[in-house]
């Protein structure tokens, strides 16, 4: 699978060791920055690049982290076919893929530790879409764009 994955300052710690995480388990990921978590930069900017990424078909899904992954979340579902999800524990990362066909979710760099965030895109990562009565959801929601 081909993930996008940004991140703020506040972020970049827990983005770049699942960056490696990520490589180790054999998938295929773009990070679209930042290079360093020690400049402050706006989490808005790297929400855009790697969900862009998302909705144009470059990445299957991407995963966004900030210091709650509330300001990635809000920043995220702006663009076109993103259907973000601010994630902090496990199940959450199944319901939302199983539920709501999420693309992408965004994690909590401050407060929800490592562990757990590689719980969660594992969650995320393995969990199929449940389709039938979620769909007529995903439509309305598809007619709000």
């Amino acid at each position: 699978m081909r993930i996008a994955l940004g991140s703020d300052h506040a972020g970049y710690d827990q983005k770049a060791k699942l960056v490696e995480y990520l490589v180790r388990t054999r998938h295929d990921v773009v990070d679209v920055g930042p290079d360093n978590g020690e400049d402050s930069v706006d989490y808005p900017d790297y929400a855009l690049l790697a969900c862009s990424a998302v909705s144009t078909g470059q990445a299957d899904r991407a995963i966004l982290v900030c210091g709650t992954g509330i300001g990635m979340a809000i920043a995220a579902n702006k663009l076109p076919r993103i259907r973000a999800a601010n994630v902090t524990i496990p199940q959450f990362g199944a319901l939302c893929r199983e539920h709501n066909d999420a693309n992408v979710i965004t994690l909590s760099g401050r407060f929800i530790d490592y562990d757990t965030n590689v719980a969660i895109v594992d969650a995320f990562l393995t969990t199929e879409y449940g389709g039938d009565r979620h769909q007529r959801r995903l439509d309305k929601i598809a007619e709000l764009e």
